[in-house]
């Protein structure tokens, strides 16, 4: 075949593939049309239902439509909140913006385009204004694309708006939000909407702070390379025999007056290699976790204020990634993967650890405990023992230490029946000098010793207050104590 007749083969081939795209494209289309108006019928019904409970508590008013998007979202296998946005969308697009619904059934424009007509002209309350806004830009969106077509649509909204753009801010900025989307590798994004010139405000700082963090890195580098220089010629100075004290003096100089934290000592430097981009990230997360505040509407309701809230993650991973026998397996609160490295930062610097036994087959979750007591199972605790537990000592079970009778290194778990208290001398003595206690119920121990003698400690005995019964006909007449 000569070239001429491969690249007309090649172009029909194209053209094929560019037709069944587009009749593929026009189908799915057609679907998410069907779907919308199947979700817009769903949310006719709650409000059939919401009508029909009018004298019902705002709570009780919810639950058709909360119960509806969880319906679809079960089957769907999304979550509810989310569902509940697609439901109320849908209806808008469909009863609000019947041509684009239309267009969009019919191939004519996308998903992309439909919500951009939609989230553009939702704020035209007039209906008037609002099938004139969607015939102006419903004629363009089927010319080009959905980015294109966002700024002409924004230009035709606020021609056709009343409101002015005080009115629409003060509207707008009751949607301020925050939310989080996770991403792969350990990663996730955090996002928010707010007024332009906080946010705009935000970057700025944050970027400016960056601008000085790299500056400062270039300052160290060029002090670093004049110190490197000026030894160098002191060296090649020594080499010649030519090497003046003065010149000595002004090169010991140097290197004191140079030194601006960018090194670690006198050989190993360490400079700053993060982009801009990775700096800026690395100030807002370091700003968002440690610093307070500016207003504190919390005063004598939150103890030391919004300052002392600090940030809570739970992080699961497994014992041997910690330990370093395998890598991966660490888990943010069921959402999203940890890497290794973070996951044995969080644990070493971890408050306490709740210990997860799974099955061996399945992986079902058997039973959780953690490393240290509750503060319940404490007040328990120093109820029933009162005092260090080794036979004879009287050290208050306030000022002991929480010990697992069987070790909780060894599967010991955290639960009263498997814990004692213990001063730290007799803590110390039953682990290295070779006591063996074992706990009955009720808190007895049974102590044996390392020569093979055993003793018995029980927990102190409770003073017990019977009530007086009133004298039986004909029983003796029994004089109170005078205590």
């Amino acid at each position: 075949m000569v070239d001429g007749d491969r690249r007309e083969a090649d172009a029909a081939r194209t053209r094929v593939l560019v037709a069944e795209a587009r009749r593929l494209r026009e189908a799915i289309a057609a679907a998410e049309a069907d779907l919308a108006r199947t979700h817009a019928e769903a949310f006719d019904l709650v409000q059939e239902q919401t009508g029909r409970l009018r004298d019902a508590s705002t709570r009780e008013r919810e639950m058709p439509l909360r119960s509806m998007a969880a319906e679809f979202a079960v089957d769907a296998r999304v979550n509810d909140r989310t569902m509940q946005s697609r439901l109320f969308e849908a209806h808008r697009t469909v009863t609000q913006f019947p041509a684009t619904w239309e267009s969009w059934h019919a191939g004519r424009v996308s998903r992309a385009h439909v919500r951009v007509i939609v989230d553009t002209g939702a704020e035209l309350d007039d209906e008037h204004a609002r099938a004139v806004f969607e015939e102006d830009v419903l004629g363009y969106a089927e010319t080009t694309s959905a980015s294109r077509l966002r700024p002409f649509a924004e230009q035709v909204a606020e021609k056709q708006n009343p409101k002015s753009m005080q009115e629409r801010h003060d509207a707008a900025v009751l949607d301020r939000r925050v939310w989080v989307e996770d991403l792969r590798d350990g990663m996730s994004m955090l996002a928010t909407i707010g007024p332009s010139v906080e946010i705009h405000g935000v970057y700025d700082r944050i970027t400016r702070q960056g601008k000085a963090i790299r500056n400062a890195d270039r300052v160290a580098r060029r002090e670093a390379a004049e110190r490197d220089n000026q030894r160098d010629a002191s060296e090649r100075d020594a080499r010649r025999g030519a090497t003046t004290a003065p010149d000595l003096e002004a090169t010991v100089c140097a290197t004191a007056e140079g030194d601006t934290g960018a090194h670690a000592d006198g050989e190993g430097m360490w400079f700053d290699e993060r982009t801009l981009d990775q700096i800026r990230t690395d100030l807002l997360l370091d700003m968002m976790l440690t610093s307070t505040p500016s207003v504190d509407t919390t005063s004598g309701t939150v103890e030391g204020g919004l300052g002392a809230i600090r940030a809570h993650v739970q992080v699961t991973v497994p014992a041997t990634t910690l330990a370093g026998t395998t890598t991966g397996g660490a888990e943010l609160d069921g959402r999203c993967a940890v890497d290794p490295e973070t996951a044995k930062i969080l644990a070493g610097n971890a408050p306490g650890f709740d210990r997860v036994f799974l099955d061996p087959i399945g992986g079902a979750v058997l039973a959780v405990d953690r490393r240290h007591a509750t503060a319940a199972q404490k007040r328990y605790l120093m109820a029933r023992d009162v005092r260090c537990r080794f036979p004879g000592c009287r050290r208050p079970a306030r000022e002991c230490d929480w010990d697992h009778r069987e070790d909780y290194a060894l599967g010991g778990k955290t639960d009263v029946e498997n814990l004692g208290a213990y001063c730290k001398r007799h803590h110390t003595l039953k682990h290295a000098a070779g006591w063996t206690v074992v706990q009955h119920p009720g808190g007895r121990l049974h102590f044996t010793a390392p020569s093979g003698l055993e003793y018995d400690d029980d927990p102190p005995p409770r003073v017990m207050f019977i009530p007086e019964l009133p004298p039986q006909p004909g029983s003796p007449t029994v004089v109170a104590a005078p205590f």
